[in-house]
This record gives C-alpha cells, structure tokens and sequence, in this order.
C-alpha cells in the first residue's frame, strides 16, 4: 500500500491498494472529458397515462455542465413549482456530460420547458417519485489529460496498477476485473472544500451553531479571493459578543445561495429576544437549505466514519475481499446484474469462525460482500477485529450509533456498504492521454477507480 494524497487523508481515505506509480494527469479539461450515464432500473408508464394513476412524468436530460441540484432548480423555476417536486436517482458532477433520469411531480410532457446546455426528452409516467438509488449503476468513459510521464511510461504503470488491483479479485472476461477499496470520492465532501463531513459531525453531536458557522465561514485557500473574504466576515461575526448576521448575509456573494439562505434566516432572528434557544435558532438556519442537503450533512459524517473504518483495515493487514471472523457480509441483490450487484442489507449474516471458509467463497464468487456500517440508530457493529475497529473509530469521534435519532431530514438509521468494489476496466494510452471505460454500481466513485491509475491530488480529479 501506499500513503494517500493528504488532501485524501483528510476525508478519511488513508491509502492507495496499488503500490505502482501513478501516470498522473488532469481529469474535465472540457465537460466531455468526463461522461458518465445511469444505467436505468425503473420502468414506466407511457407518457399519455392518467395522471390520476401516474402522476409523475418521468424525463432523461443529457446535461452539459449542470450540477444535479442546479438544474433541479432550474427545471423547477421554469415550471414555476417547489423544487421539491422534483426528484432524480443520482446526483451527478458539474463538470461532466451526464445522462440521468428525473422525475416531475403534477407535470404534462407539453410543459417540460427548453433549458441551456440540457437535452431532455420524455420517458413516460410514474406513480410515484423517483427516490435516490432508483438505477443499478453507471456507466463511464473518462478521458485523462496531460499525464507526468511518456506514453510508454504511462502504458508501463497502467498495466502495473491493473496487476495490483486484479490481485485483489479474479480476473474474467474480456475486460480485466479490478478491485478498490470502495471509499467515497473526494468530491462527496466538497471538491475544493471538503467541509460537508465536519457539517454533519456537528449536526450529529448536537453541534447546531459550530454547523452553521462550518458551512458558511472557515475560508479556504482554493476558493476564489470574494468567498474567501465573504466567509472571513462570517467568522468575525460569529466572534463577537453582538454578531450582524445581515453584515456577513450583505457580503456572501449571489452564487452561494445555501450559505445565504442559512445567514438570511439568522438575520431574520437577530431581533429576537435572549430568550430564544441558540440551538433551535442556528437549526432553524440550517433547515433553510432543501431536505436533501440537510440529509446530505448527515451522510457525509457517515461516508467520513466508513473511510476511517476501511483505511484502518487497510492499516492492519485485513482483507476486502474475504471475510475474517467478526464481519459482517451482506448477500448481493438478486434483482441486479452481477457487474452491479450490491449488498442487500436485508440479508446480512454475522462471520463466525466455522464459516469464513464458505462466506469467502461467496464473496469470491461475487454473491456477498463483506461490509462496514454507515453508522446510524439501527446499527448493529461488527465483532472481533472488524468490530474492534468500528468501535474504535467512533470513540476517536465521539459518536455512537444513538447519536443518529435526529429531528427530520437529519435523522438516520444507517445501513452496510461492501468495503471493495468490482469492476471490469478497459484502460487506453495514446499521445494524447489516457482513457478508462469501466461500469460501477450505484453508490460507487469513479474517482475512486481513477486515483489509483492517477495518484495525484484529488483537486485535479
């Protein structure tokens, strides 16, 4: 193994599986650089059904530089609807040509309006909204620019990292079959400023006010130079004995409206009365952003809590692929094709020393996968050594499973991830770069997949 980037180390991911050198390089030069398109599970209705019945249009938009939330918004500003109303499977990057499925609740197909730099055409009708994880995986091909090495190098440590990481499962097909440790991406906690765990560690300590100010101060030197200065007042202002909330509101620029919205709402209340509980005022502030960022705060500090766990495996030598007495493996869905199979959390079973031998020959086989908790009210830890480490983790983080009974969006019961993930991998060096196609299952990073080939700062992913 080796160290990983200490951007990396930051969110948790403390290792690269691959000890071969990276070709390093620049990922999203241009949107189409980066591709990526759901591969679909929902079937529906056709789009002349009754509403009555089906009462969601269901659309698929080719989107060229829209984040998922972004163009949410944009759809439902033009529908002149609550963005609520609008629901998708998988929040894609900005900076890609994504291709992904939306819902629109109340909609005909005559009012689905024109949006800039977004291809969107009817699928048909549902009768219920689209929910987060409604696909099977997605699809990728990657164009990497701008390599640290020749074209022959480059091949040379291509071929290197795929040895490493195929060590790590069998390889069938016709494509090479790599295995990676399956952390969350970088870009789960924000690209440039990877703030979004520590949120949601605040929110789930009770933390209300050390929330807020995380998210809209604390400056970082990879913003632009008005963030920066715009957060900086936030910081004074969370400082003083009187805080001018409208001051720091005034100078939060127009394009990050979260923050805004979070700074107009303790501005509104900056003429309470002492009396009012400081928490519920800076939750308050918090519950100004849509129900779906509330719950991403909370699902960070969980992805945080998961790396730890896996890079503390990693640490001590234990595998990803094949359970030790104390795991926890979950069986794969049966409703998925195999190269998108995930843990089905129903399903689980508890690894005891008499049965490692036939769970890691399920495993093996790709019909379970050995998992690590996404830590909420419901969980139950691991024994053993795998648990040791579960538990050890939390404790350094002063978290417990109870923690997770939250109000609203916030709350979580936690569920289990597989701490490896599969895929087959076509990987091509030209003159120009290098190309990886390869299919992950819903959940997974692709950037996870490309550090391993790229070693570099998770910034130039």
């Amino acid at each position: 193994m080796r160290d990983a980037h200490p951007r990396e180390r930051t969110v948790g991911m403390a290792w690269y599986a691959s000890d071969a050198e990276g070709i390093g390089g620049r990922l999203r030069e241009q949107p189409t650089d980066f591709r990526v398109e759901e591969v679909e599970t929902v079937e529906a209705a056709p789009a002349d059904s009754d509403v009555g019945d089906y009462a969601h249009l269901l659309v698929r938009a080719t989107l060229h530089g829209w984040d998922t939330n972004d163009f949410a918004a944009r759809l439902s500003d033009a529908l002149g609807m609550s963005r609520e109303r609008v629901s998708w499977a998988g929040t894609k990057d900005k900076h890609a040509v994504t291709t992904q499925l939306f819902s629109l609740q109340g909609v005909s197909a005559d009012d689905v309006p024109d949006v800039n730099n977004a291809d969107v055409e009817v699928v048909g009708r549902l009768g219920r909204a689209l929910q987060f994880g409604d696909l099977a995986g997605n699809e990728f091909s990657i164009r990497v620019r701008d390599l640290a090495c020749d074209t022959e190098t480059a091949r040379g440590r291509v071929a290197a990292v795929t040895d490493d990481l195929t060590a790590l499962v069998d390889g069938t097909g016709e494509r090479a079959r790599v295995g990676v440790p399956n952390y969350f991406g970088h870009q789960r906690f924000g690209s440039r400023r990877p703030v979004t765990h520590v949120v949601g560690l605040h929110v789930v300590r009770g933390e209300w006010r050390e929330a807020v100010l995380a998210y809209c101060g604390d400056p970082a030197d990879t913003e632009p130079e008005a963030t920066q200065d715009a957060r900086a007042i936030v910081d004074e202002e969370a400082a003083s004995d009187d805080p001018d909330w409208q001051r720091a509101l005034d100078a939060m620029p127009g394009y990050l409206r979260y923050e805004r919205s979070m700074l107009h709402r303790l501005a509104e209340g900056s003429g309470e009365t002492e009396d009012v509980d400081e928490d519920a005022r800076f939750r308050d502030a918090l519950e100004a952003v849509p129900s779906n960022l509330q719950r991403l705060f909370v699902n960070a500090a969980q992805s945080y809590v998961f790396n730890r766990i896996v890079s503390e495996r990693l640490e001590r030598g234990l595998p990803l692929s094949h359970p030790v007495e104390g795991d926890v493996v979950c069986f794969a869905d049966r409703s998925l094709d195999e190269d998108f199979a995930v843990p089905d959390t129903s399903r689980e079973q508890r690894v005891t020393a008499r049965r490692v031998d036939i769970m890691g020959k399920h495993c093996a086989r790709g019909r379970a996968f050995v998992t690590a908790p996404l830590v909420g009210t419901e969980t139950e830890l691991g024994e053993g050594e795998p648990g040791d480490i579960e538990r050890e983790v939390l404790a350094e983080l002063s978290l417990s499973p109870a923690d997770f009974s939250l109000p609203g969006a916030f709350d979580s019961t936690g569920t289990r991830r597989a701490v490896l993930v599969r895929t087959r991998l076509d990987a091509t060096v030209d003159d120009e770069g290098a190309t990886f196609d390869f299919a992950l299952p819903k959940g997974s990073y692709a950037t996870v997949v490309l550090r391993e080939y790229l070693k570099t700062d998770p910034l130039e992913l």
